[in-house]
């Protein structure tokens, strides 16, 4: 079995790269705000606004537990969206950063 050897300097400053990992970087910090965010606001709704956190709305459920469901399926959703946005942008540009590379190590 023959050992590639990789030129992971040339790899990281290849100019497709850069843009993948700028791109991917914009969107996952993104996702993180919006995670992040949703969490914190139980926290602070929770100490700041008991009152709301309290208020029953169907049966026994009050708005703290529909809260800390609702993150369960943002939780869900950011990884479905994750995961189409994954498939069809930085699936492609990785195959294609791969291609180049291969070429440009072939020459």
């Amino acid at each position: 079995m023959t050992e590639m050897k990789i030129n992971w300097a040339a790899v990281a400053n290849h100019p497709k790269f850069v843009e993948l990992h700028r791109a991917k970087m914009r969107f996952l910090v993104g996702l993180w705000l919006v995670g992040a965010a949703s969490y914190f606001l139980v926290l602070i709704g929770a100490i700041s606004a008991p009152g709301l956190f309290n208020t029953r709305i169907i049966g026994r459920l009050n708005f703290g537990y529909l809260f800390c469901l609702f993150q369960f399926v943002l939780a869900w959703g950011i990884a479905i969206y994750y995961t189409r946005k994954s498939n069809n942008e930085f699936d492609p540009l990785t195959k294609e950063l791969l291609e180049l590379i291969s070429k440009e190590e072939g020459q």
